[in-house]
């Protein structure tokens, strides 16, 4: 079993479910095989930028 966990940039990932996430991320809820968390992820992860660039004006330099 695996679970979808997030870290604060929004970025998505996998990881076992019987383990504790690493630093910095946080399960996001969804629990079940390799494949379910992956459809998951491609479902909800949308916009692949980090958090920090999404909230960025446009135009802003980097």
């Amino acid at each position: 079993m695996y679970l979808v966990v997030r870290n604060d940039e929004e970025q998505y990932s996998i990881w076992r479910a019987d383990r504790e996430p690493p630093a910095g991320w946080h399960a996001e809820g969804r629990r079940g095989t390799r494949q379910e968390c992956l459809d998951h992820i491609d479902v909800v992860w949308t916009d692949m930028r980090p958090l920090s660039l999404r909230r960025r004006p446009a135009g802003a330099d980097v």
